[in-house]
């Protein structure tokens, strides 16, 4: 008689136990559904430029003159315990032998990191002027450079309705800035660039997996450094970033205004303007941000093409004033809002990537054209790691 309460009892507890458990599990929110398998074929590209990393090893590549975006699932989602040191002198001469051209032939426009993998890729053109055609490059961790191939990939593309028209005639044609940076973001991917509205400095927020894209946010921020309002000045980088609990965009403009604009506020259509929070210098673009946290405290690092790279200090962001009126007195150089510290011994580099929490990788190289506006990097060009400051 024991012996068969004592099992009853068990048989009780167990079943007791496992309806927990499956109460429990029905409480629990369900995970986020499966991404779908993107469909097999030739990619599409006119261009490659910006590119940021989505799900599962999927690369979002920006066409600005083909005015679209391109996810291509590049099947390298194995993950690393930890990322490789970089060290590759001359990253532009070994993608020239890969491809078959002399290393003046190789414009790099944008670096990335697989945040899984932690595999480097790199996008840009073999050949420079309108033959030029569209490149993207992996890099392991031996430092073995390849091509990604785009005859029979798998990916899924959308055409950006509102892009500009080509005008070879200013002093940058606005289509080439169709697509300036991206970023993948709650669900989406966040498009800065130029778009073909009133206010044709654009914020996209395309839902992924793609179907269309509707209309993006346009832009009004002022510019201390002008001294005044303006709406045609696109976004040149940025990073998703959290002030006080609330989901914003920090937006760096040439000469170089660092705006914040809620998540929330990009929707389609709308108009926006943006907040500033620092003023970095005249005659200077940015050109790539990484977000980061050491010792306790929070910092972005940003380069630039004529004003190094700067560390500034973002644990209170929400505490700086809006810039939006000319400051009196008025510093000779504008710089105002968040401090930062000047890195001197990083020179010459013209891309910055997140390679993990303690390291970011750099694409150094000679700047070329105005500080403002500088061209394609000269070679040689080094691919190496560095230590976040």
């Amino acid at each position: 008689m024991r012996r068969i309460t004592l099992i009853s009892t068990v048989a009780a507890l167990s079943l007791t136990a496992a309806l927990a458990i499956g109460l429990t599990a029905a409480r629990q929110p369900a995970g986020p559904s499966p991404l779908p398998d993107l469909p097999s074929g030739k990619v599409q590209l006119m261009s490659a430029g910006a590119l940021a990393f989505g799900p599962n090893g999927v690369l979002f590549v920006g066409d600005s003159i083909g005015g679209s975006i391109v996810a291509i699932d590049t099947q390298d989602s194995k993950a690393v315990s930890s990322a490789p040191k970089v060290n590759i002198q001359g990253i532009d001469e070994k993608i020239a032998a890969a491809v078959g051209v002399t290393p003046d032939q190789i414009v790099i426009n944008d670096v990335k990191v697989n945040p899984v993998s932690k595999n480097v890729y790199l996008s840009g053109s073999r050949g420079r002027g309108p033959d030029a055609m569209p490149l993207i490059v992996k890099v392991d961790a031996s430092g073995k450079v390849s091509t990604l191939p785009l005859d029979n990939a798998k990916h899924a593309s959308v055409n950006l309705a509102d892009a500009p028209a080509s005008n070879t005639t200013g002093r940058q044609n606005p289509r080439m800035l169709t697509i300036t940076d991206m970023a993948y973001v709650n669900g989406n991917v966040v498009v800065a660039g130029l778009s073909n509205e009133e206010w044709s400095s654009s914020l996209r927020s395309i839902p992924y997996p793609f179907k269309d894209a509707a209309p993006g946010t346009t832009l009004q921020i002022w510019h201390a450094s002008h001294g005044k309002y303006e709406t045609a000045a696109p976004v040149r980088t940025f990073v998703p970033y959290t002030i006080s609990g609330q989901q914003y965009i920090l937006a760096a403009y040439t000469c170089t205004p660092l705006v914040k604009i809620p998540v929330s506020d990009l929707q389609p259509g709308a108009k926006v303007k943006g907040v500033t929070i620092a003023d970095l210098g005249a005659g200077n673009q940015p050109l790539d941000m990484v977000p980061y946290k050491k010792d306790g405290h929070n910092y972005i690092l940003i380069a630039n093409s004529s004003r190094g790279v700067m560390k500034l200090k973002a644990d209170n962001l929400d505490s700086y004033r809006a810039i939006d009126s000319p400051e009196v007195p008025n510093p000779p150089t504008n710089i105002s809002g968040v401090p930062y510290d000047t890195m001197a011994e990083l020179q010459g580099v013209q891309h910055l990537a997140q390679l993990d929490d303690s390291n970011a990788l750099i694409l150094t190289g000679k700047f070329t054209g105005a500080a403002y506006a500088p061209g394609a990097p000269a070679g040689p060009l080094n691919l190496q790691t560095i230590a976040l400051p």
